[in-house]
């Protein structure tokens, strides 16, 4: 919203204006989910603003650790801040980007400041902890899918929550609303990941950003990729032995290990995993909201559910 857009220059010299004016953010999709739902549990999307402004800055301060960690180039069709700046100034931009958001709560002077601080400080230790998770997978040849998808709901799901129980928190719902809602936002953040595991292999890469079957490139152990090598198939078989090759993959092979993924049914068990995950978040918003009457819950509920869709079926 224009409100956060203006809040993030109270923090930057005004020598930053000029640079920031001109980069292209990410969608906005957690900002978003915390101004919704405290809209859902009856509260003026307006006392949020510091909910939504310090999720947001956790995500970027997510970024910016992920591209290190993963050696990964270009971001939203640009290079990444550590190619250009550093790894070790890309770090501590980072670390600065977590430090703002909690002082962002800290200082609010909103009622559910400390229990705002609270929530973001665990999703934050969820999102650590799936990440090392993440980074753990990458170095073993047998992975379960189990441990993905424990991994996708910390690294992914935990913030996705967290933006939602920040929100109605602000919003001052009650402790059962902003329960209700952080499970919508951790089954939303699950089915956000499946999403964007299948837009790695299968994803346009004129709208993505990221080269043409990036995580193959990579050898990333993905939902749709553990999905296809723990299916016990001739294709899953085939797969494994091509992800544990030393040597990288020609713009063929990658070619055919995404038929693989697909053909042991790793692209169609992701895609069915969305909309399972899609159904379970939306049947935690009717009860989510103030008593029935509410014309501002109603259409917050209903936007929600709209982003939520948008959120699961998107190109990039």
């Amino acid at each position: 919203s224009a409100r956060i857009k203006a809040c993030r220059y109270d923090r930057l010299s005004p020598s930053t204006e000029n640079v920031t004016a001109k980069v292209t953010g990410g969608k906005a999709i957690r900002p978003t989910l915390a101004l919704l739902s405290a809209e859902v549990v009856g509260g003026a999307p307006a006392v949020a603003v510091p909910a939504a402004i310090a999720v947001e800055l956790v995500h970027n301060f997510s970024l910016l650790h992920d591209d290190v960690m993963d050696g990964d180039l270009t971001r939203r069709h640009r290079r990444t801040a550590w190619d250009v700046f550093g790894v070790n100034s890309a770090i501590l931009a980072g670390d600065a980007l977590l430090a703002l958001a909690l002082d962002v709560l800290a200082t609010s002077g909103h009622p559910a400041a400390t229990d705002g601080t609270r929530i973001l400080s665990a999703a934050v230790q969820d999102l650590l902890e799936g990440q090392s998770a993440d980074l753990g997978l990458e170095q073993r040849a047998e992975v379960e899918l189990g441990e993905c998808l424990s991994m996708a709901e910390k690294k992914t799901g935990a913030l996705m929550g967290c933006a939602c129980a920040v929100g109605a928190a602000f919003g001052s719902g009650s402790p059962g609303q902003v329960e209700r809602l952080r499970r919508f936002g951790v089954h939303l953040g699950v089915a956000f990941q499946h999403v964007d595991d299948l837009l790695g292999i299968w994803g346009d890469p004129a709208v993505t950003g990221k080269p043409v079957c990036s995580d193959l490139l990579s050898r990333k152990k993905s939902l749709p990729v553990v999905a296809a090598l723990t299916s016990d198939t001739p294709a899953g078989r085939e797969l494994a032995a091509l992800y544990h090759r030393a040597a990288p993959l020609s713009g063929a092979e990658l070619m055919h290990a995404a038929e693989l993924v697909e053909l042991a049914g790793g692209r169609a068990w992701s895609q069915t995993q969305v909309d399972d995950l899609l159904a379970q978040a939306m049947r935690q918003l009717p009860p989510a909201g103030p008593a029935a009457g509410s014309a501002q819950a109603a259409r917050a509920v209903g936007e929600l559910g709209a982003l939520a869709r948008l959120a699961t079926h998107r190109d990039h």
